[in-house]
């Protein structure tokens, strides 16, 4: 007899809770292998292909694509053979690093109700009653499941979320329970939640989801609309209340009656334009600028330099034969060097400990843009590494981060930064630190302008460096002398020689 498992989200590694489907691998109805990969998915770190721990045929698909899924949501179901002895586990247990299940989630039973459910008591979540998976509608959930847990996989019974999988634990005589009666539907259906978080949070402030318009895909309606919709209510009732009269109204005649106030109407308007969630890399990105905002005082400070010598070493170097070594390859190791004279930039800030950590070791990270948005692949032991060793690993993590094949351990680490934002033709720029750095280097274009050089005027390749530095671990002369040391570096190349 076969036996439908489901496979759920795994835990992604990093700290990350969720992740969006960028691509289904398989359909309803085909076959998969053990750690076959089943979905790709996009989180806050990178793009991941999650594979499956059975080997089965897949009866039923959760989510669209675009749809953002937290951890431990139901992911797809799979048909196997015949059961486990008990106490045993399906599939591979394998870990994928960052990524991977540890466990496979308890064995499934198929659960028969005793008369069809009519068609308005299926349960209202997204998930169960999807179009694509007839076949999850009948699957018991998992033996050893926590009582009160949804099929979403973080929520419970306790909350009292709307649109949640009733639990079966009974024989093939229990019938699922009823969606609840105030559940809200549409005309053709549930209404598309991304989570009973969102129907609750909407249910508890007496919003009718029937009138959001969702901004998620195929009107999937988010968290931020059911927020916005609040806040356009409430600004509304505070507008719509009218003023304190001087005097107290009188009616014409006795029998007249004063109406009731009526209540604020809730309005979903969304105001023109393009609407666009802040989530992925692209969300994750304005979270730590903006916590790199609010907790570092940063400061920066600048200066021009002839960056001829520079670029004559470079023509040298390639003119000499073997591998090309690149501009920002040379940067970098001339990055690590003013480090070692400098330490206390290459540090973090332990505020609960009030205290400066020094690093020993330079992980350099660099931005980078991409498609979906910026990233900061970190080359590990930059210190230790020569110049060749240097843009073979830059060329690596830029083509990593271009096709989003980047792991979060290599997003993840750095203590530097090395912002090139030359290459977009701007000259300067003050960066915003990678928290929880202390300091990011910026290099602007390098472009011919009229230089003094050995008294005379010449046109020479001035570059602007930027250092912006955190205030908490040194001071404007700490950070003046290592912007000083860079720009030396970048003017006699030859300096670079005392630390080789």
């Amino acid at each position: 007899m076969a036996q439908v498992l489901e496979f759920k989200l795994p835990d992604l590694g990093e700290g990350l809770t969720e992740a969006e489907i960028v691509r289904w691998l398989v359909e309803v109805g085909d076959v998969v292998a053990v750690d076959q990969p089943v979905v790709e998915v996009e989180t806050a770190k990178a793009m991941v292909d999650i594979p499956c721990p059975y080997a089965g045929v897949v009866t039923a698909r959760f989510g669209e694509e675009g749809t953002e899924l937290p951890v431990g949501a139901p992911l797809i179901t799979v048909a196997v053979g015949a059961p486990a002895a008990e106490g045993e586990t399906e599939g591979s247990g394998n870990v994928l690093v960052g990524y991977g299940t540890s466990e496979a989630p308890a064995r499934r039973r198929r659960v028969r109700p005793a008369t069809p459910t009519p068609p308005a008591a299926q349960p209202a979540n997204g998930a169960a009653t999807r179009a694509t998976a007839p076949a999850a509608e009948s699957v018991a959930r998992p033996v050893g499941t926590a009582a009160g847990h949804s099929a979403e996989g973080h929520t419970s019974e306790g909350h009292g979320s709307a649109g949640r999988s009733p639990a079966v634990h009974g024989s093939a005589g229990h019938r699922p329970e009823t969606a609840p009666a105030d559940e809200e539907t549409r005309g053709d259906g549930p209404v598309p939640v991304i989570s009973p978080l969102v129907r609750r949070l909407a249910r508890e402030h007496g919003l009718d989801l029937r009138e959001l318009h969702g901004s998620g895909p195929d009107g999937l309606i988010l968290r931020a609309d059911v927020e916005y919709a609040l806040r356009a209510a409430e600004a509304q009732g505070r507008t719509a209340r009218p003023a304190t009269e001087p005097y107290p109204r009188v009616p014409s005649a006795p029998t007249e009656a004063v109406p009731p106030a009526q209540p604020p109407v809730r309005s979903s308007a969304a105001p023109a334009g393009l609407r666009g969630p802040l989530k992925g890399i692209r969300g994750a990105v304005a979270d730590k600028l903006s916590r790199s905002r609010r907790e570092i005082p940063d400061a920066t400070c600048w200066v021009d330099a002839d960056a001829t010598e520079l670029m004559r070493a470079r023509t040298a170097m390639n003119a000499a034969g073997g591998p090309k070594i690149s501009l920002i390859a040379l940067l970098a190791r001339i990055c690590t060097a003013a480090l070692a004279r400098f330490p206390e930039l290459n540090s973090t800030v332990d505020m609960e400990a009030r205290e400066v950590v020094q690093l020993d070791q330079v992980h350099l990270g660099f931005a980078a843009q991409t498609d979906r948005g910026l990233v900061v692949p970190v080359v590990r032991d930059a210190h230790a590494r020569d110049a060749e060793s240097l843009t073979a690993e830059f060329a690596r993590l830029t083509e990593a981060a271009r096709t989003g094949t980047l792991t979060p351990a290599e997003l993840t680490g750095g203590t530097f930064t090395l912002n090139n934002y030359g290459v977009f033709g701007v000259d300067g720029s003050t960066p915003i630190i990678n928290h929880p750095e202390a300091a990011m280097l910026g290099v602007g274009r390098i472009i011919p302008k009229p230089w003094v050089h050995e008294g005379e005027l010449a046109v020479r390749q001035v570059v602007e460096l930027a250092l912006t530095f955190d205030h908490r671990v040194c001071d404007g002369g700490t950070a003046g002398g290592f912007l000083r040391y860079v720009a030396d570096c970048v003017e006699h190349p030859a300096v670079l020689l005392r630390t080789l």
